[in-house]
């Protein structure tokens, strides 16, 4: 069953918010795919991607040590097997989609994000 979108974006913003993983990644499948621009400097893989829940946990742990991060929610945008949540991104000061799309179990399986 596919998560209300606008709950969906707003619970991923408060667990981001709270600095939380674990709260992040519960929306998430385990054979998730995550692509990202910054994920090039903490992973070394060109193409940006984060392949499963294990390895997004070690990337997004290591992101978040820096600490400084405040994602503020611009936008909810339904599709029909997602969701693109525009916000603005502290760390960054930019605009950010993320654009997510969820599995019969109601999780991301897929998941990119767009940095302005």
């Amino acid at each position: 069953m596919r998560p209300d979108p606008r709950a969906f974006a707003e619970a991923w913003i408060a667990a981001w918010n709270a600095l939380d993983v674990e709260a992040v990644l519960s929306h998430y499948a385990e054979d998730i795919v995550f692509t990202t621009p910054n994920a090039v400097r903490f992973t070394g893989d060109p193409t940006g991607r984060v392949v499963g829940k294990t390895d997004l946990r070690d990337y997004w742990s290591r992101a978040l040590q820096s600490g400084g991060l405040t994602f503020t929610l611009r936008a909810v945008l339904s599709g029909p097997d997602g969701v693109a949540i525009r916000y603005h991104s502290s760390r960054t000061d930019a605009e950010v989609v993320e654009v997510a799309r969820f599995g019969e179990d109601g999780l991301v399986h897929e998941s990119a994000a767009y940095y302005e």
